[in-house]
């Protein structure tokens, strides 16, 4: 019996192993969506932790939803601009960034592990290539644009912010909060529109295209991988290389699905894969002691 005991502890420290980042994702997705009654009784948690928010994308209208989306609370913060700046979801995503950097969209974000979920259903893959690396831009443009330049128009034109990211594109808030609601319940079903129609149009690329192409709203679209972009080269957590040892081979970039040219650059998540397949030992986690990662 001992034995036996020490065997199955053995096997689920292997599987941890492998499989660690994995485990993180979903955890934090059940952590995010902790609310379980709110799917039974059709509703959106209210309660006192919903002020605070979550570090990935995740709808603060999703019925199980605990917490607040930082792109939702941004935009809706900018409705006390310019007598108030909201310095609170600021420092928030400052405080991560500088934690973890694209380390949050690789551990730390429900809707980037269902994208790598749907990528493992055996198809033809889309490689990366110069055009992705030259698409993934687009993102910033989205931040610019629709999460700050739109929110500001509209309450400078209006006196009332619009959330233009999460009303018009947002597709982690169509399948968390939009269709969850809207399936099952009638006073909501009869107000459905256009714009829920091409809401869940976005969703189904999305959805489609996650098939053929590793993470493509998170790689092409997410303002908040943008965000966290920014603070990819000194963020305290995450990979190092160490430059002695490093001999450029490519090694570690070549397979990255992302559209990575080096370690840390703007498209890099920060997940550590690259570290496996570093021939060389080059590359560390930061959690870990300098060069003990494995062959």
């Amino acid at each position: 019996m001992h034995w036996d005991r020490v065997t199955r502890m053995k096997k689920i420290r292997t599987f941890f192993s492998n499989h660690h980042r994995k485990v993180i994702q979903v955890l934090s997705a059940l952590i995010y969506n902790a609310n379980l009654p709110g799917f039974f009784k059709k509703t959106i948690y209210m309660g006192p932790t919903k002020k605070v928010c979550v570090p990935g994308l995740n709808c603060y209208s999703c019925p199980g939803a605990m917490g607040a989306c930082p792109l939702g609370s941004l935009q809706a913060a900018f409705g006390t601009f310019p007598t108030a700046l909201p310095l609170y979801v600021v420092g928030f995503l400052l405080l991560f960034g500088a934690l973890l950097g694209r380390a949050v969209c690789a551990f730390l974000c429900p809707f980037g592990l269902i994208q790598e979920l749907l990528y493992k259903i055996p198809t033809p893959k889309l490689k990366k290539s110069v055009w992705t690396r030259r698409l993934s831009l687009l993102k910033y443009g989205v931040l610019a644009v629709m999460v700050i330049g739109l929110p500001l128009y509209f309450l400078m034109k209006n006196g009332v912010v619009t959330p233009a990211f999460c009303k018009w594109l947002c597709p982690a808030g169509t399948l968390e909060g939009g269709i969850p609601l809207v399936s099952t319940r009638a006073d909501l079903q009869s107000q459905i529109g256009g714009l829920f129609s091409w809401k869940v149009l976005v969703l189904a690329a999305v959805i489609i295209s996650s098939v053929f192409i590793y993470r493509p709203f998170c790689r092409f679209l997410c303002p908040l991988g943008a965000i966290y972009s920014f603070f990819n080269r000194f963020a305290l957590f995450g990979v190092r290389v160490d430059e002695k040892k490093c001999t450029n081979c490519g090694a570690c970039t070549r397979p990255c699905h992302m559209d990575v040219k080096r370690i840390n650059d703007r498209e890099c998540l920060r997940c550590g894969d690259c570290m496996k397949r570093c021939p060389h030992r080059a590359i560390y986690s930061t959690w870990k002691k300098k060069g003990g990662n494995p062959k």
